[in-house]
C-alpha cells in the first residue's frame, strides 16, 4: 500500500463516534428541542394564544368565522378586502380545479407554466405599473429567493430595521453586506448610504405597510434619496396592496412614488384572498429571477385554483374601490373610539389598529378573554414587533356595529381582568 493510500485509509476510519455519543447526549441535535418549555409555560399558566382552530364558516355573518359550535368576530384576519368567500373568487378557484387539475405537478422553469399563471403575471405588472412581474409560492419565498438571487458579495442591502422576516431572512442568504437603518429615519437611512462604498452595488429594502405596526414607509424620502445615491429601491406591499392607492396599488401608489420604485412585492394572501406572491419590475431584472432564484426554479408551481382566485380578486379590486374606501372609514373610526376612551395606539392610516400593552402577561391575558366572549384578535409580542401589541385588523366586512362592540368589550374585559390602560 503506498503512502497517500494508507492516509486517505486512516482518514476515512477515524476518529468514529458511533461507540462514544449515546443518542440522547449532549450531543444530539434533538436536545434544543426538549429543552424548548415557552410553548407548555403559557399553557399551564392558561396564556397560550397561539393556533387556534377555526371550523367553515356555514351559517357565520360578515366578519365572523366559526370555532367549534360558537361563532367568533374576527379582527385578526388579513383578508382586508374580505373576498376569501366572495361568490365570484370561489366559483373562479373551483373552476380552475375542475379544468386544470388541483396542481401541476412541476416548476414553473419546466412542465409547471401553465396559461393562466402567464395572464396573471401579466394582470399584476399592469396594475403595479411595472414591465414584468413572476408569481411564487407563497409572499415568504417571494421575498427570501428575490433577495437572495439579485444580491452577492460587493453588493449592499440598506434595510429599515423592522422589515418582515422573510425579508431578513434574505438578506442573510445572500452574500451581500446588509446595513439597517433605524425605523422610518431618514436621517440615519442617508448615512447608511454614504457609508457605502463607491463600488457596492446598493439595493433599498422596505415595506409599504409594515405587517405589525401597520404604519406606512417615508417612501418619498426613501425613493428620493436612494436615487441621489444610485441605489435601487424594492418595497414590500403585501399590507398595502387593496388597502392604499387610488387603484389599490399600495403605499407607493398612496404617496406618489410608484412609477420610481423599482421593484414592488406583493402576496395573495391578504387582499388578493388566495395564497402566493409576486415580485414585479423592469423585465430583465424579472427574467433573471425566472432562471436564477433557487426557490422559483426547485419549487412546484402555484395551483391552478390560487391563480384564479387571485386573479379574480384583482379584478375585483379594480372594479369595486367602496370596499377599500368603507375599510379605511372603519379603522379611521375603531381609532378614534380606542383614543377617546383612553387606548394609547400607534400612529397609522391603515387596516392595522395597534393597541400598545406594557405587559405581554395582561396582554395575553386579555386575548384569552376576548375570545372567551366571542371575538379573536392577534397578541403580538416583543420582540416580533417593537412594542406588545394587540394588533387588530380591520376588513371590509366590519360594520359600525363590530366597533362598538368590540371597543366596548375591550373595555369590560380589561375591568374584569383588574388591567390599566
Amino acid at each position: 500500500m503506498s503512502a497517500s493510500i494508507a492516509r486517505v485509509t486512516t482518514a476515512r476510519v477515524a476518529p468514529s463516534r458511533v461507540a462514544t455519543l449515546p443518542v440522547d447526549g449532549g450531543n444530539d441535535v434533538f436536545e434544543k428541542c426538549r429543552t424548548f418549555t415557552r410553548p407548555a409555560e403559557l399553557q399551564a399558566a392558561g396564556l397560550y394564544m397561539y393556533f387556534e382552530t377555526f371550523g367553515d364558516r356555514e351559517g357565520c355573518g360578515p366578519g365572523e368565522v366559526r370555532r367549534g359550535d360558537r361563532k367568533i368576530l374576527m379582527f385578526g384576519s388579513n383578508d382586508y378586502l374580505d373576498l376569501i368567500r366572495h361568490p365570484e373568487v370561489m366559483e373562479a378557484a373551483a373552476n380552475a380545479a375542475l379544468k386544470y387539475g388541483s396542481g401541476c405537478s412541476g416548476s414553473r422553469l419546466l412542465n409547471g407554466t401553465l396559461d393562466i399563471h402567464v395572464k396573471l403575471e401579466a394582470e399584476l405588472a399592469a396594475f403595479v405599473r411595472k414591465d414584468s412581474a413572476i408569481i411564487f409560492g407563497t409572499g415568504f419565498q417571494a421575498n427570501y429567493a428575490t433577495l437572495s438571487a439579485l444580491t452577492d458579495k460587493g453588493d449592499a442591502l440598506v434595510c429599515d430595521h423592522n422589515l418582515h422576516a422573510s425579508l431578513v431572512e434574505g438578506a442573510l442568504r445572500s452574500n451581500a453586506r446588509m446595513a439597517r437603518f433605524r425605523h422610518n429615519d431618514l436621517d440615519h437611512f442617508e448615512k447608511c448610504l454614504v457609508n457605502c462604498k463607491w463600488e457596492e452595488r446598493v439595493l433599498v429594502v422596505s415595506e409599504g405597510v409594515f405587517s405589525m405596526e401597520g404604519d406606512v414607509a417615508e417612501l418619498r424620502g426613501i425613493v428620493s434619496l436612494a436615487k441621489q445615491y444610485g441605489a435601487r429601491t424594492f418595497v414590500d406591499e403585501a399590507h398595502g396592496i387593496g388597502v392604499l392607492g387610488e387603484t389599490g396599488a399600495g403605499a407607493s401608489e398612496h404617496l406618489g412614488v410608484l412609477d420610481d420604485v423599482d421593484l414592488i412585492m406583493g402576496t395573495f394572501s391578504k387582499s388578493l384572498a388566495s395564497v402566493g406572491g409576486f415580485i414585479a419590475g423592469e423585465r430583465t431584472v424579472i427574467d433573471f429571477l425566472k432562471h436564477t432564484a433557487r426557490a422559483f426554479v426547485f419549487s412546484a408551481s402555484l395551483p391552478p385554483a390560487s391563480v384564479a382566485a387571485a386573479s379574480k380578486a384583482l379584478h375585483i379590486i379594480r372594479t369595486e374601490p367602496e370596499r377599500r374606501r368603507h375599510l379605511l372609514r372603519i379603522a379611521n373610526l375603531l381609532r378614534e373610539e380606542l383614543v377617546s376612551r383612553g387606548f394609547t395606539l400607534l400612529d397609522g392610516e391603515t387596516a392595522i389598529v395597534p393597541v400598545v400593552f406594557n405587559s405581554d402577561s395582561d396582554l395575553c391575558r386579555l386575548s384569552k378573554k376576548l375570545l372567551e366572549e366571542g371575538i379573536y384578535i392577534n397578541p403580538i409580542l416583543r420582540p416580533a414587533a417593537s412594542q406588545n401589541l394587540l394588533r387588530i385588523s380591520c376588513t371590509a366586512a366590519h360594520t359600525e356595529a363590530h366597533v362598538e362592540r368590540l371597543v366596548s368589550t375591550i373595555e369590560k374585559s380589561m375591568e374584569s381582568l383588574g388591567i390599566e390602560r
